[in-house]
């Protein structure tokens, strides 16, 4: 198997990240080849300005990690992440709306910051560990039919992250309609291995370094 890097968001996401932190992060993206940085939407300028011409992408999330904000304001988010160098984002549901059933309302709230988002990659958070198999298979639907191009297990705030079943769940789901971003908990090589496995496109990790480095070590590599 080649390198996990291209499939890994190497992520910063702790309210106190410095700007030190964030200048580390980005230079390990670069040595590793990750996919991009995910980082608080306050350093994305930063970022953007230490990864520019580099294939490494600037993500950044949005109405996270709760996803109550109201639509207007995740727009607004979007819009100002875009203008500053982003070039993904990572949006969270309206959890309430999507455990009261409301799908409409969800489906309505996503498919404005697909709007805002000016082409950039949009991954939908979906918070796995709050819904039910039936649940989850009908918040993928509606993750697709917005116009996103991912769906992704967890914010990594939450009570549990990513599981096998559910990337497993949420791929079959899918159908190759969008792919899935598996994140929450992923802190080696073996737990990323299985994920892919199960189908997931993207990695949402911190522990990017060290999830590459065993990968080296367990295929002979110096």
């Amino acid at each position: 198997m080649t390198s996990p890097a291209k499939h890994i968001d190497h992520t910063l996401l702790k309210a106190d990240a410095t700007s030190a932190n964030i200048a580390m992060l980005c230079e390990e993206a670069v040595e590793y080849g990750f996919a991009s940085v995910c980082i608080p939407p306050c350093h994305v300028p930063q970022a953007s300005r230490l990864l520019y011409g580099s294939e490494v992408a600037v993500c950044t999330v949005v109405g996270f990690p709760l996803g109550s904000q109201t639509t207007e304001t995740k727009v607004f988010e979007t819009r100002q992440a875009i203008s500053s160098g982003a070039g993904e984002i990572d949006m969270v549901i309206n959890l309430g709306s999507a455990r009261s059933a409301d799908l409409k309302n969800v489906q309505d709230d996503i498919s404005r910051v697909v709007a805002a988002s000016e082409n950039a990659i949009v991954k939908v958070i979906i918070e796995c560990c709050l819904f039910s198999a039936d649940e989850k298979r009908k918040l993928v639907d509606v993750v697709a039919e917005s116009g996103a191009d991912y769906v992704k297990t967890s914010t990594g705030f939450a009570a549990a992250g990513a599981t096998v079943d559910d990337v497993r769940l949420m791929t079959e789901a899918a159908s190759a309609r969008i792919k899935v971003k598996a994140a929450g908990g992923i802190r080696d090589w073996p737990t990323c291995q299985a994920m892919l496995k199960a189908g997931a496109s993207r990695i949402g990790t911190s522990a990017g370094v060290v999830i590459v480095q065993q990968w080296q070590e367990s295929a002979g590599l110096p």
